[in-house]
């Protein structure tokens, strides 16, 4: 098995397809955004708020369908600001539902293995009763931050890859 990255995040790259979601779509006060960064990095960044039920922020790429059965694992080169960040994944953009893998962050430049074999079933905070990531396409990545309490948040991307 070797490593593909999927995203790179430099200088030349073209960001416009992510686009950030808040619990704003559910009446929240959370305000997210991303950018990029001198070197080309994706920032997300922002404020999680519990006001009005809220409580997340989400940044989110769409795309054409991606075949993934030839690898075991999401790769993830970020650096976090010490809080927990989840890595979620859509096999339809239709799904109401996503894969979800937990990470915590250190504060450094770090190397985040995320197996999709643990990634679990969740729609709105509740896990489903259905099988795990199976591991065989994608149409949607996303990272989204909701700890259940209000805070300020930064995770710098600089690449995510297919292992």
């Amino acid at each position: 098995m070797q490593n593909n990255i999927f995203f790179e995040f430099n200088q030349q790259t073209d960001i416009s397809k992510w686009y950030v979601v808040d619990d704003g779509v559910m009446g929240g006060r959370s305000a997210g955004q991303f950018i990029q960064n001198e070197s080309g990095k994706g920032v997300f960044q922002g404020t999680v708020s519990l006001e009005n039920n809220g409580g997340f922020s989400s940044v989110r790429y769409r795309f054409d369908h991606k075949e993934v059965s030839a690898y075991k694992m999401f790769v993830l080169r970020i650096k976090g600001d010490g809080k927990v960040y989840q890595f979620r994944v859509k096999t339809d953009s239709d799904d109401s539902h996503s894969y979800i893998g937990k990470f915590k962050t250190s504060g450094n430049w770090e190397t985040i293995e995320i197996p999709f074999a643990i990634m679990y079933p969740a729609f709105r905070g509740r896990t489903l009763d259905l099988p795990n990531f199976p591991g065989k396409e994608m149409k949607e990545i996303a990272f989204l931050i909701g700890n259940k309490k209000g805070e300020d948040f930064m995770l710098t991307l600089e690449s995510i890859s297919l292992y």
